[in-house]
This record gives structure tokens, sequence and C-alpha cells, in this order.
């Protein structure tokens, strides 16, 4: 079968790979010069299987009032003119609902644990590797009120199979000894050895080549315009070429990998996606063998945000910012994940040369993925990842690849045109 995957994401490239290794002939195409330019270009890093727990959740109400008008906020909340952006908001309300909770965590826990091994298996057969960390992430309380909440979730994750520990603030250390600057900022941790740690950027660019020696064909500076219908399925893709000039793309079968961007597409085909781009920040600190800066990837709950080793580089990514598509860079943010960082490892290479970098991540109330067969029957959907989409993109991508060929996927996740556990549902 002829497939055309819209988007070379992480999300999008692993879908081609496991595309190809089923035996379809795949083409790929992207507005960017090369892979992984946008969202997937300069994440947080983590493999998180630990943070499976969506940003809609309980608490997640009462902490937005509280950030409201904080330019650094965890989660900052732009109110504009634009229906989308107050409908997810109510939606994202709806989801904070326990039992709403609950679901999603469990759906977003089982995607995520099958990645992580799809992961390892992809990395033991091809030897791919991508500043790739298996140490594990430790997640760090510096409020006590966090780390006392923190011992049910570990029972929780415990509870479904995942190597988790609490940690005192010592053992913190012993995990990391990079924190011992820190030691009396922490009330303790909660260390997830199985969790892994990489670049998604090079992860995305290898697997790339890979596919490529699979027979996975790359088309870049290329821009979708418009999905056309006929008699019920999609017939073409119309793009405009790597010289501007307008060309139709047909195959048997599309997937839509297209991250934020996946909404306006599809809203043309009468497909109403519920995603929201919310921004995200990351600065990248270049790091000297004298650095003392952290080799575990470590979560800082009272901030939001992640810090990842990555080779000879420390990147910390964190918050969230809904304000329409804006990709423009608000430094204050940025100046505030340096300051953080400097907070906690304070001789961790030279805070004046970060570099600084934003990305919209593809959000849906729930923060679960949209992944499989839309009513159109030969248009396939593979986004909506949120924060997860470095960590859930290989499952993402097998499981799809199962999908397109007849097969029920493996985790128990609610798939478009699949039902959970192995039960076939509808849309």
């Amino acid at each position: 079968m002829q497939v055309v995957v819209l988007g070379a994401g992480v999300v999008g490239t692993a879908s081609a790979w496991y595309l190809a290794r089923a035996g379809h002939e795949v083409t790929v195409l992207d507005r960017q010069a090369e892979a992984a330019l946008e969202t997937s270009y300069a994440n947080g890093g983590q493999i998180s299987v630990s943070h499976a727990q969506p940003w809609a959740n309980p608490t997640a109400p009462l902490k937005v009032l509280q950030w409201l008008g904080r330019e650094d906020a965890p989660l900052l909340f732009r109110p504009r003119a634009d229906l989308d952006q107050w409908l997810w908001g109510a939606r994202f309300l709806m989801e904070c609902l326990p039992g709403r909770t609950r679901r999603n965590t469990e759906a977003a826990f089982a995607l995520a644990s099958y990645s992580r091994d799809c992961l390892g298996e992809l990395r033991r057969e091809t030897g791919i590797r991508y500043d790739e960390s298996e140490r594990g992430v430790l997640h760090i309380y510096t409020e006590r009120g966090l780390f006392e909440h923190a011992h049910s979730e570990v029972a929780l994750l415990r509870a479904r199979g995942l190597e988790v520990a609490i940690k005192s603030a010592d053992e913190c250390v012993a995990v990391e000894p990079a924190l011992a600057h820190a030691r009396a900022k922490l009330y303790g941790g909660a260390y997830a050895a199985s969790d892994e740690s990489g670049d998604a950027h090079m992860f995305t660019q290898r697997l790339a080549a890979l596919a490529r020696q699979q027979g996975v064909h790359f088309r870049f500076n290329v821009s979708v315009t418009r999905i056309e219908l006929d008699a019920g399925r999609v017939s073409r893709v119309v793009i405009d070429d790597e010289v501007g000039i307008e060309e139709s793309v047909r195959a048997d079968a599309f997937v839509v990998a297209l991250g934020s961007y996946s909404r306006p597409v599809l809203r043309g085909i009468g497909i109403p996606l519920p995603i929201y781009p919310v921004k995200g920040y990351s600065i990248t600190i270049a790091l000297e063998p004298e650095d003392e800066a952290p080799t575990v990837s470590l979560t800082d709950h009272a901030r939001k945000i992640v810090i990842s080793r990555l080779g000879d580089r420390l990147r910390v990514a964190g918050t969230a910012e809904l304000a329409g598509y804006d990709t423009e860079i608000n430094e204050l943010r940025c100046q505030a994940l340096v300051k953080r960082c400097f907070e906690l490892f304070p001789k961790a290479g030279k805070p004046e040369a970060a570099q600084y970098w934003t990305g919209l991540r593809p959000a849906t109330p729930s923060n679960l993925p949209i992944i499989g067969r839309t009513r159109f029957p030969n248009l396939y959907l593979n986004t909506g990842h949120g924060t997860l989409g470095w960590t859930m993109a290989c499952g993402a991508g097998r499981a799809l690849a199962d999908i397109m060929c007849g097969k029920i996927p493996e985790p128990d996740f609610r798939f478009l045109g699949v039902g959970q556990k192995g039960k076939r549902g509808s849309e």
C-alpha cells in the first residue's frame, strides 16, 4: 500500500518507520528543510512513563487561578478572542474531574509503557544512538505539600507495575550528586529507575536516515495546502512543492501527523480535532568537563520543568502557555528556566550562554493523543500528544501501523476505530 505521512516530527517519522517495516511504500511530507525542526527540536528529552498523570487533574484549576498574571507561571493562560481557545479550556476543566483524570492516566500509562518498550527494541535492533541515558528520572520536590502528595502518586504507579521509589533528600543526592548544592531546598523525591532520556531531534533525524534505507521517501520544503475528498475517501493532498508550485499527491492511504497544525488542515474536510497549541520553552547550555551538571534526568515539580543531560549539553524545558499559534520567544519565561536551573545547579555551565527555544505542543484537553482511523477509511491520525510526544512516539507509530495493517494494537488505549481491550469500536 502506498502511504503518505504528513509531518516529519518524531511522531510522523516513527509512523513512517513502522509502516515501512510493515511492508508499505511510504512518502513523508514536511514544510521544513529536514526532520524534527519544530516541536521535536528542543524538548525536555525525557522518556517518562512516570509522567502519566495529565495536566488536567483535580489540582489544576486552583493552580491556574493562582498563576494568572504571572509571566513566569508554569501554566500561563493568555485570554484571546478565540472561540477555540475558550472551548478547549472548558473541555480541559471537564477533564479535571477525578474519574476522567483516573481514566486518562491509565490510558496514558499504557501507551507510554508500550512506547518505552518499543523504543528499547528499536535501539537493540538498529543500534541507533541519540545521546540516550537509561539512568532513570528523578522527581524532586522543594515544597512539602507536593512531596506529601507524591506518596500517593508513587503508590498508584507501583500498583501499575512501574519501578519507582520514594527517596529522602539525602537519597536524592545519592542518586544525583550534583544536587548537593540544593540539598537544603529538597524535601525528597521519587525515583523512576526504568524511565529514560535522550535527544528527540537527534533520534528523529537518525531514524529518518534509517527509514530511507527501508525505502521511505522524504520530501522537505513542501507545505500542505488542503486535503481533498472524493466518494467518501481522501483522493489527494494538495501541496505547495519545493519551488512553490501547487501539486497533487495521491496515495492509497494518508496519515496526518502535523502536531498543532493537524487541526486547521483537517477542519477543511469536517474533522474537528480538540487540539490547541500549547507553547513550551527550553534552554540548552553547553557543558565543559569541569562543570557540575546532573547526569540523571530530573523533574522539578514545584516549577513544572524537566532537566536532562544530553551528551555535552544540559536541556531545561517546561512551562505551558496558551497563546494561539504565536511562536515568538518570551525571554522572561526563558530567563525563569535559567534562574531555576542555576538555583539547583550553580556550577552547571554559563547561564549567559544559554540558548533559548520555543515550540508548540499539540495538546488535547485530556492530554491523550488521537491515533487511528477516521470516518474516511483511508485517512488516519497520529497527533495530539501534548507534552508526551517523545515519550509516546514509538508506541504510537507502531500502534498506528498495526491498525493500518488490520491488527489490534497491543496497548489498552482508546484508538480511533479500535475499541479498548481488543474490541473493535467506533470513532
